[in-house]
């Protein structure tokens, strides 16, 4: 008896949940998730040194700029955590924080920073870091 109403109340709890109506997903959310993306894709091509991943990533000054920034390392961990994002027309800017670990000649460096990377184009491509620029390796 007891496990019959345990399976109807299972049964009907299930039943209760199944008519509720999804939320549409906004054109605003798609877009900061393709920026958070696109962010994730040059972090982790900065990480394993993967230049032309960086390259088709970013706008062409924006390479230039992160490629002239980037210094060797031997290991390096870096996490990105986005805070905000504001859309306007064609542009994308995300805040992020950011904390960051390299390891140079045995030498073990730890910095963290606040970052705006803003976005542009379709598909989205990073054309500028506003700030403190996760990718400049400490000296």
């Amino acid at each position: 008896m007891k496990r019959a109403i345990l399976l109807l109340f299972v049964l009907s709890f299930f039943f209760s949940c199944s008519d509720k109506e999804v939320k549409k997903v906004t054109e605003e959310s798609l877009t900061a998730q393709e920026a958070f993306t696109v962010a994730e894709a040059i972090k982790d091509a900065y990480l394993n040194k993967n230049l032309s991943s960086i390259e088709s990533n970013t706008t062409k000054e924006s390479y230039r700029e992160l490629f002239g920034a980037i210094k060797s390392f031997d290991k390096a961990s870096l996490t990105l955590s986005p805070k905000w994002v504001e859309i306007e027309k064609s542009t994308v800017s995300v805040k992020i924080a950011w904390d960051g670990t390299w390891v140079v000649r045995g030498k073990t460096t730890e910095e963290q920073g606040v970052a705006i990377f803003v976005f542009e184009g379709k598909p989205l491509k990073l054309s500028r870091i506003l700030k403190a620029n996760p990718f400049r390796q400490p000296e």
